[in-house]
């Protein structure tokens, strides 16, 4: 006992001379032994310190001060809980302080003018200048910022629950402030929130769907009593969800850790389940747990063999960077400022730069790890007044040249701390240590009820009283709420992503797009499109694949005339869609290259499982190595395609007997170098003589890239649309 006095003792004399100083403690100096109490602490002190002395906004980053930020003044918000309960400040001085700040927001100018305005809609902008808090510069009105905004709102709304009026009054605001977000406003077409609004240019077309850190923002938007989203909401963003295995766990992907961590700052998830959890046989909670195990098995594997990486050190995630470039085993490497590096499946950023927050923020779903390296990381390296600066890069050791690092240390440090990186270190070790945070959330009715319509059951959400709860609070009927046509779409949104695997084991990612609008009452029938990329864009990613032509079958015109399926799939690197020899001379060969047979199978399943998809007007399409892979698909499965489009591709003149009664239209650029036009040329020669008739066209102007002149020409794909097998 004597022991453990002397150590607080100790910890409690190193806060004081830290209060008292900014300078960071350089390598080897002498610092108290790790603790999670120490950590937390420091970290708290960031957002208790450095508030603003009127307008009570947190800094976006310190002691760099060029603004505000709305995300981290709501991760604020529910750090001055943590204090209290902790007692490094009293409830009283956390009540003053919240109420303070929302009766700042609150009184906080609203409009759509330019400028002079600090949020519009109950929605604010993402930074604010520091002393008056109105809009920074031109930065949007930012969805995901005032949500995480307003999740620090209804944590205060529900821990405050005094009788004495500063805690009805915080009550009170939370309650105005929450009610007046204008959550339908935001809704496209998709059943989606825009990413943002421009007073001087409207909505991005970028929406929140699949999975990512706005978990959150939908939820709270699903169980807004004035302003809800519509039910089907929830549905809409989990079809892009994109499950695959990354290192060894099979997980919905997402690179970046803070995506899987920042709503669970704030709602439990362990033991709940919304129906695609429930398909998938875990909850988010476990899902985020294998992503930290991914991550951690990435830096023990350390593929680009970056300095410091173990199973003690690693963490990747949204933060500041170096901001210059070096060079490491041979290859010259950019490292970024401030960036969102993380890994998975399709998602790979990664200089070197380790930041705390993404392992220490991940204790309450891997304690056995994250509290291991919480003590590495703090034993190996400098920490300031407020805890973990936000990265470290031992690689990047030419420290001179970064903006953005620390003079004095062997390596890049980080000169700042970040709001949003801080916060979630103070709210996930609380959520560890005592399930604070989690527990004022389970009795919060927005939370609750937009848990439940999201589809949610299981768990403790079973053991809620419904009646008590929303006693005397009217819920909208949120399937009234009509989309906001302002929001353009982003045509990457029309496609969810998945991956068909063999018996073997082999994996083929692709994209599908389903009918715009489709009805389900099985009497409508769709044509489904098979679109085959060129070399250049294989790979494991399930994005790359989608540039060249392929969203003209996303353009709004073509949507609403000809609705269809659309499936994109992705070829593995070292692979091909088949019809190549050597050099890229054409053969067909009787045994398939794998990705062929996969797609094969892919095509066969969709058909037996989607009967809404009709049989005779499935069409093939594809781009230079995908326009061989069309050619040899077609004399593979005949019986399977009513046309097919090959775009600079070639084949094996031997067999065009097979499909010469499938309606085909070649392309070629006559100036094209890569793939010669005399191989379409050979082709559409020998399917005329087999009594085809083939379509030519070639672009005398035109090299090799002729994606856009064909696939945007609207006369061919209505040629493609009118065509039917018998």
């Amino acid at each position: 006992m004597i022991k453990k006095y002397l150590l607080t003792l100790l910890c409690t004399a190193f806060i004081v001379a830290a209060q008292a100083q900014i300078t960071p403690l350089p390598i080897g100096a002498e610092k108290p032994a790790f603790s999670i109490d120490e950590l937390q602490k420091r970290h708290f002190l960031y957002f208790w310190e450095l508030a603003h002395p009127k307008n009570f906004q947190i800094p976006d980053r310190f002691p760099t001060n060029d603004f505000s930020s709305i995300a981290a003044t709501g991760f604020g918000l529910s750090t001055y809980i943590v204090g209290a309960e902790r007692g490094w400040v009293t409830r009283a001085q956390a009540a003053e302080r919240v109420m303070n700040t929302l009766r700042v927001l609150k009184n906080l100018p609203q409009g759509d003018q330019s400028s002079g305005n600090s949020g519009y809609r109950g929605w604010f902008y993402h930074f604010l200048e520091t002393e008056t808090a109105k809009r920074f510069k031109t930065v949007e009105l930012s969805s995901i910022d005032t949500g995480l905004l307003m999740a620090g709102i209804l944590s205060c709304m529900t821990y405050f629950d005094g009788k004495n009026a500063t805690e009805k009054e915080i009550r009170e605001t939370a309650d105005f402030l929450f009610r007046r977000v204008e959550f339908d406003w935001y809704m496209n077409e998709h059943d989606r929130m825009s990413m943002g609004w421009f007073p001087e240019r409207g909505f991005l077309c970028a929406d929140w769907r699949g999975y990512n850190e706005a978990m959150i923002l939908v939820l709270m938007g699903l169980g807004s009593p004035t302003h809800p989203l519509p039910a089907d909401g929830w549905a809409s963003w989990c079809k892009p969800y994109y499950r695959t295995d990354f290192q060894g766990q099979d997980m919905v992907n997402f690179g970046p850790l803070f995506g899987h961590q920042y709503s669970h700052c704030w709602v439990d998830f362990k033991g709940i389940q919304d129906p695609y959890m429930k398909n998938m046989g875990i909850d988010y909670f476990e899902n985020s747990r294998r992503a930290t195990l991914a991550q951690r098995s990435y830096a023990i594997a350390n593929p680009a063999k970056f300095k410091g990486y173990s199973e003690n050190i690693w963490g990747l995630t949204a933060g500041d960077g170096p901001d210059a470039d070096m060079l490491h085993e041979g290859r010259k490497i950019f490292c970024s400022g401030y960036g969102a590096r993380g890994m998975s499946v399709d998602y790979n950023e990664d200089d070197g730069t380790i930041a705390p927050t993404a392992a220490i923020s991940s204790m309450p779903f891997a304690p056995e790890y994250c509290l291991p390296t919480a003590q590495a990381m703090w034993e190996r390296w400098p920490v300031g007044k407020y805890g973990f600066f936000d990265g470290y890069n031992e690689t990047f050791t030419q420290v001179a040249r970064s903006p953005k690092a620390q003079p004095g240390f062997p390596f890049w440090v980080d000169k700042d701390y970040l709001g949003i990186d801080q916060g979630p270190i103070v709210l996930m070790i609380e959520n560890y240590r005592s399930g604070l945070i989690w527990n004022l959330m389970k009795r919060n009715p927005y939370i609750v009820k937009g848990l439940q319509r999201a589809g949610f059951s299981g768990g403790w959400l079973n053991d809620v009283d419904n009646k008590k709860l929303f006693q005397g609070i009217s819920f909208a009927d949120g399937n009234l709420a009509k989309p906001n046509l302002d929001i353009p779409l982003d045509q990457h949104s029309f496609t969810d992503r998945a991956a068909y695997k063999d018996q073997s084991g082999n994996r083929l990612p692709y994209n599908l797009m389903q009918p715009w609008k489709q009805t389900l009452d099985g009497t409508q029938k769709y044509p489904l499109v098979v679109f085959l990329h060129g070399s250049g864009e294989r790979g494991a990613t399930n994005h790359d694949h989608m540039k060249n032509g392929v969203h003209a079958f996303c353009e709004k015109n073509m949507r609403e005339k000809h609705p269809c399926y659309l499936l994109v799939p992705q070829c593995p690197e070292n692979d091909n869609w088949g019809g190549v020899g050597d050099d890229w001379k054409p053969v067909f060969k009787e045994t398939s290259t794998i990705s062929q047979q996969l797609l094969i199978e892919l095509i066969d399943k969709m058909l037996r499982e989607n009967p809404n998809i009709d049989p005779k007007r499935v069409y093939i399409t594809g781009l230079s190595m995908g326009g061989y892979g069309t050619f040899d698909l077609l004399a593979r499965r005949p019986d399977l395609f009513a046309a097919g489009m090959p775009l600079c591709g070639a084949g094996d003149t031997r067999y065009v007997d097979r499909y010469k009664n499938t309606p085909l239209w070649v392309f070629h650029g006559a100036l094209d170098d890569a793939v010669f036009p005399i191989e379409s040329r050979k082709m559409v020669a020998a399917l005329k003589a087999a009594g085809s008739k083939v379509k030519y066209t070639e672009y005398s102007t035109l090299y090799h890239s002729i994606w856009d002149a064909t696939y945007y020409n609207e006369a061919v794909l209505e040629w493609l649309f009118a065509q039917k097998k018998d």
